[in-house]
């Protein structure tokens, strides 16, 4: 995995919902040559970080030295007996958060959060309906976008192997490749059908869409962040302050669908509105706290509204659970997620990975929001119509023909109205290890 700073990273997967809160990176011992040699080596090595590191000393009631004994006992031919032996000791902490990667799972964790990737620029989902693999939308400036790819086509093979049924890691894995090699792509828009070669660039994702908008009450900033990669923090920050010279009122945050990311980005981004407050702190299985903190850092004291739902996990969480408990922002949606477990994780010796469950993490004022996620200050539901209105017509996401955008940007305006957001009701920072 590409490390941010302090090795503090939260990152999302294909098969959870929320994000994953990762806290630190640790490289195993054994090599691969040593795997090779005994594949055991690597079910125990999983053990022992579980064992040392899981929040839960009671393993969630699991014999855990008795499962060492019985996993242990076993021959292992080869690394898939090997692999699939480690899923299954570890769904006996009934986690779904502690889980093992193979090492194509693992980098392709390593890109996701690293902000950069080597291949065409493509977002690619499953048609809920078709199940069809579908363009969610091309990366501006990217290869994809070039060669002509829009919204809403589809991608009927890779190399001229059939997309059809095929797991969308394993697309995503014949799409990326290395800086100047080609891939063929085979697409269907409405009844035609045709093939695109694109060239293969180092691409870089930035996740933040920003505008600033003429309103009732004069300009408003709309930032919408997509996801907390090595990118986000900086991209949100110059968007603050572009925004700020442009003389807007005020702020719409948009964290809708924001499955997580890197947790330090979660945190410089709630320190560009926050000063001299809690963000958020993590309690470990030893009951020892953990507190970050923002410090004299914020470029504005402008009224601010997040939008938030059911998609937003994890960092999005931290970062709208510390902007609303300092009282500096008015959360608007529906509850989120409800991912409130601080992972570790490992690389292993084959390069393969491991993320552990080590910690819970508290909002500000001590909330656990674990399964219970965070309660919008203003909820908007939004119907199944007008729910599938936007998923078919992503262009009006953040518009007034948004529902939840709509509601935001009036509950934005009476505070513009009302003179703006009075100072954030800081908390005197208590001395810790800030992050």
């Amino acid at each position: 995995m590409a490390m941010a700073r302090n090795g503090i990273v939260l990152s999302s997967t294909a098969a959870l919902t929320a994000a994953v809160a990762v806290v630190g990176f640790q490289l195993a011992n054994p090599s691969a040559a040593a795997f090779r040699n005994s594949p055991k080596e690597l079910v125990d090595e999983v053990w022992q970080v579980v064992n040392s590191r899981y929040v839960d000393p009671a393993f969630n009631k699991t014999d855990w030295r008795g499962v060492r004994e019985q996993y242990l006992s076993r021959s292992y031919a080869s690394r898939t007996e090997a692999y699939a032996a480690i899923r299954e000791m570890l769904k006996k902490l009934d986690d779904p958060y502690t889980r093992f990667l193979d090492p194509d799972q693992f980098k392709s964790m390593q890109i996701d959060t690293s902000g950069e990737l080597t291949g065409v620029g493509l977002t690619l989902g499953v048609d809920e309906t078709t199940k069809k693999l579908t363009v969610v939308s091309p990366i501006d400036g990217s290869p994809a976008a070039k060669a002509g790819l829009t919204a809403k086509d589809i991608v009927v093979s890779i190399d001229g192997q059939s997309t059809e049924g095929m797991d969308i890691n394993k697309a995503v894995s014949l799409i990326r490749g290395r800086v100047g090699t080609r891939v063929r792509l085979g697409v269907a828009r409405g009844s035609r059908k045709f093939e695109v070669t694109i060239v293969r660039e180092k691409i870089e994702i930035h996740p933040v869409k920003a505008e600033v908008r003429e309103t009732s009450v004069g300009k408003i900033g709309y930032i919408q962040l997509r996801q907390f990669n090595g990118n986000a923090a900086l991209d949100t920050r110059r968007a603050v302050e572009a925004q700020t010279k442009a003389g807007v009122q005020g702020f719409i945050l948009d964290l809708r669908s924001n499955p997580g990311g890197l947790l330090y980005a979660s945190a410089e981004i709630a320190r560009l509105w926050l000063n001299n407050a809690t963000i958020v702190s993590t309690v470990e299985r030893n009951g020892e706290s953990d507190r970050m903190v923002a410090n004299r850092q914020s470029l504005s004291d402008k009224p601010l509204v997040v939008l938030v739902d059911k998609g937003s996990a994890s960092a999005s969480e931290i970062l709208a659970g510390a902007l609303q408990d300092n009282k500096r922002a008015t959360v608007v949606g529906t509850q989120t997620f409800g991912k409130g477990l601080v992972q570790s994780v490992h690389s292993l010796g084959d390069g393969s990975g491991l993320a552990v469950t080590i910690a819970k993490y508290l909002t500000p004022d001590g909330t656990d929001i674990n399964k219970a996620g965070i309660k919008p200050d203003v909820v908007v539901e939004l119907t199944d119509a007008q729910r599938e209105k936007l998923i078919q017509n992503r262009d009006q996401i953040g518009t007034k023909t948004d529902p939840q955008y709509a509601r935001a940007l009036e509950v934005l305006e009476s505070r513009v109205r009302k003179q703006g957001t009075p100072t954030a009701q800081s908390r005197p920072a208590t001395p810790a290890r800030t992050q």
